[in-house]
């Protein structure tokens, strides 16, 4: 008969339980890494935490409302005509001037009215990060939502989960540091104070959301293939764009390991059932830690809902008086936050831009084609 030996007389470690039982065999290794696989990869999707399918329903129809009230004023714009409303919102599609606009106020203690809203969310996006891990990544960001549903169309097809082997998958997610590194250098150590004034107060950023929609609207064919590419790339290996390419969520992964929110397992009550590891969009080992530090987790709470006991896995405070945040009411801190907070904004008269819609006007009926409407610092 095969060796175990009973973790009750050996030292308790991280992702034991008192009452389970260490095999020694090395067959038994083998068999239980095998059973470990199939659960990780074969295991089919369970339905979402509802209250976060719910939060990413109501995002999904307000950005749809928004982009279609910004195509119709855009419209407008070329016919000769100020109608219709412009949703100030559309501008948390623009992180890089948000990025230049923090760093103005920071050095100024200037709030920049030509795109306010798109600091307002990017900051309130870092807040998330610094207090509630990369919520936003799994509540609230359309990137992260339609990836999360992409995923499981993709089980669907596969039967299974597709990971990149481990030699091939660190690299990559390395990439969305390189490239955040790239824009924090560009924005932070290279452009002087005078130059990121010049940037905020310039045509081009003064256009840049009405630039962002003609990307879309008029897409070129080298960027129609980046998109499908992309897409085909997030189907077959799923949450491409969010584990390896994107840097927003880069820079939440950085925030989020200073949070006091983590998710904690109680290795006593702990089964070891692997139900949170299977449910893990990011692959986290869940069931082997005490407490999930990873960059990756998008605090999606997926593997705390999932838990077949209620005292194994939940989302603490740190300390000797740490406290359990139940999933609804994490769900409602993050709605507080980001939807108060903008709130907050339009209450503040910091959410609606104060560029001039007459001008506007002309330079869309001007093209928007112009040198002085080219790629910033190219």
């Amino acid at each position: 008969m095969p060796d175990t030996t009973s973790v009750k007389d050996q030292p308790s470690g991280e992702g034991q339980n008192k009452d389970a039982t260490v095999p020694t065999d090395a067959g038994q290794k083998k068999a239980a890494a095998a059973k470990r696989r199939q659960l990780l990869f074969f295991t089919p999707p369970r339905p979402p935490f509802s209250k976060r399918a719910w939060i990413q329903l109501l995002t999904l129809v307000i950005l749809i409302i928004m982009g279609v009230q910004f195509y119709d004023w855009v419209s407008n714009l070329e016919a000769g005509r100020i109608e219709g409303t412009r949703p100030p919102g559309v501008e948390g599609f623009l992180p890089i001037a948000a990025m230049m606009s923090l760093r103005h106020l920071i050095q100024s203690g200037e709030f920049s009215m030509i795109h306010p809203a798109g600091l307002v969310i990017f900051s309130l996006v870092c807040l998330t990060g610094l207090f509630l891990k990369k919520a936003f990544c799994s509540w609230l960001c359309p990137a992260g939502t339609i990836s999360e549903y992409m995923a499981r169309l993709s089980f669907m097809v596969f039967k299974r989960r597709i990971k990149l082997p481990a030699w091939l998958d660190y690299p990559l997610m390395s990439l969305k540091y390189l490239i955040l590194g790239f824009f924090v250098h560009a924005v932070v150590f290279r452009m002087t104070p005078a130059a990121i004034s010049y940037f905020l107060e310039s045509p081009y950023n003064q256009v840049a959301d009405i630039k962002m929609l003609y990307f879309f609207t008029n897409m070129s064919p080298f960027g129609l293939k980046v998109i499908v590419v992309l897409v085909l790339l997030s189907f077959v290996i799923p949450y491409f764009w969010c584990r390896y390419l994107c840097p927003y969520g880069a820079l939440l992964g950085l925030l989020s390991m200073i949070s006091p929110l983590k998710i904690r397992r109680s290795i006593p009550d702990c089964t070891n059932c692997g139900s949170c590891a299977a449910v893990c969009p990011s692959y986290i080992a869940v069931d082997q830690k005490r407490t999930v530090s990873s960059p990756e987790c998008t605090g999606c709470l997926e593997c705390v809902v999932n838990c077949p006991v209620s005292a194994a896995l939940a989302v603490r405070t740190p300390g000797p008086f740490a406290r359990t945040v139940k999933p609804v009411v994490f769900a409602v801190l993050l709605a507080m936050l980001f939807y108060g907070g903008i709130g907050v904004a339009k209450i503040a008269n910091r959410w609606e831009s104060n560029v001039n819609q007459e001008e506007l006007m002309k330079r869309v009926q001007d093209g928007v084609s112009g040198p002085e409407y080219g790629h910033f610092g190219r």
